[in-house]
């Protein structure tokens, strides 16, 4: 109903203009009005000022955004090895950018101005100059040029890893389906049991092969926990849509396609109880909180639950638009030290997805029989139909 006032209200104001420049050209009636599609000088002078106000609003937007949301960039808080790499790249980019953007948009707007068009005045027309070709051509290819090389560079650099460095990581999966996110682990083999789509049935969601001898102690975990100070290899797989593994603290991003196997690597440097201790990131979350607290109070007035104070976590994030609920899929990152991590892979270790499949079945098993029993006896009772992948395994 509000919506439909709303339009209401609108066309009624859209009438009401109209009707008013009728009124208006009526009353110019008989009155001499310069209606020539031509500019005058008038026209262009005051043209020209526009100009230089709108680059005067260009300035002053620029300026009240570096003031107020300069904060937001998390150039500060890199938390993996390469993390101050990519942003330096950063910062040098958005240095040339913001140079390149002042001076030109103030050359763009005062010759606007300066050779605007005057009664008598022809302008003068030239076929090309190579010289300033050259010029404007040379110095963006060259800019350009370093800035792809620059970029190559660090790319490669965080890509590329040796046979040492690959033997001595710790291999994760990270599984993406709309919409959450699950980790698997390698387990004491170090390596990942061979996985399919066309394995996935009941508790074994991943579809993970559980013939692989190497799957054998494979698990799984709604939270991702990894070593600071030790390379850390993630291996990307999706069930259903492209989705993409965005980790922002560790400036790490890669595409999850399904049908196919996607890498990246990074050395985690600092652990989420450093972090929170960081005097910048106790502000943010103070910022946050406080926030909160006001949004808390209009809550409770209208008998809503107050929110909960914020704590920071690192966050695995899809950065693709994957479906309705994108927004919501993340997955909590927790960086320890490591014996920290030591200490949660012998508590979470045994529960093996092997083990999950395998309880899966004997529960299956005995509620089947226990149904059968019943039915014996006289009661109907509806039958378990859990469905359990590959469940008579050696």
């Amino acid at each position: 109903m509000t919506t439909l006032l709303v339009l209401l209200v609108v066309v009624l104001l859209a009438v009401a203009l109209w009707q008013l420049t009728k009124i208006f050209d009526l009353t110019q009636v008989g009155v001499k009005v310069n209606d020539t599609q031509v500019a005058n000088d008038n026209d262009n002078k005051v043209n020209g000022y526009l100009m230089f106000a709108f680059l005067g609003f260009i300035y002053l937007t620029t300026i009240y955004c570096f003031m107020y949301y300069g904060h937001f960039p998390l150039v500060s808080d890199s938390a993996s090895e390469h993390g101050p790499e990519v942003d330096n790249l950063m910062i040098i980019s958005m240095t040339i950018i913001f140079i390149a953007q002042t001076i030109t948009q103030a050359l763009l707007h005062y010759f606007a101005f300066k050779y605007r068009g005057r009664e008598g005045q022809k302008a003068l027309y030239f076929s090309d100059s190579n010289k300033l070709e050259f010029i404007w051509s040379i110095i963006p290819a060259i800019v350009l040029a370093v800035l792809i090389l620059y970029g190559l560079y660090a790319w490669t650099d965080i890509m590329f890893v040796d046979e040492k460095d690959e033997k001595d990581a710790i291999v994760i999966e990270l599984y993406a389906q709309q919409f959450n996110w699950e980790a698997r682990y390698s387990g004491t083999d170090g390596v990942l049991g061979k996985a399919n789509v066309r394995y996935i049935e009941g508790v074994n969601n991943l579809g993970v092969d559980l013939s692989d001898p190497n799957a054998q102690d494979d698990f799984a975990s709604k939270e991702l926990h990894i070593p600071k100070g030790t390379r850390v290899i993630f291996k990307l797989r999706s069930q259903d849509v492209l989705h993409s593994a965005y980790m922002p603290h560790f400036r790490a991003q890669m595409n999850c396609v399904p049908g196919m196997v996607t890498q990246f690597s990074f050395i985690p440097t600092v652990t989420t109880a450093e972090m929170r201790e960081k005097p910048n990131m106790i502000e943010k979350v103070s910022n946050i909180n406080n926030i909160r607290a006001k949004k808390s109070i209009d809550l409770v007035a209208k008998g809503e639950p107050a929110l909960d104070p914020y704590t920071f976590d690192y966050l695995l994030l899809c950065n693709k638009i994957c479906g309705a609920s994108h927004y919501n899929m993340q997955l909590k990152i927790v960086v320890d030290t490591p014996e920290e991590y030591r200490a949660w892979l012998k508590e979470n270790a045994p529960k093996t997805i092997v083990l999950a499949v395998k309880t899966a079945a004997a529960e299956a098993k005995a509620s089947e029989a226990g149904a059968t029993q019943t039915k014996d006896s006289g009661t109907v009772t509806s039958k378990d139909t859990t469905v359990v992948a590959q469940a008579e395994m050696k």
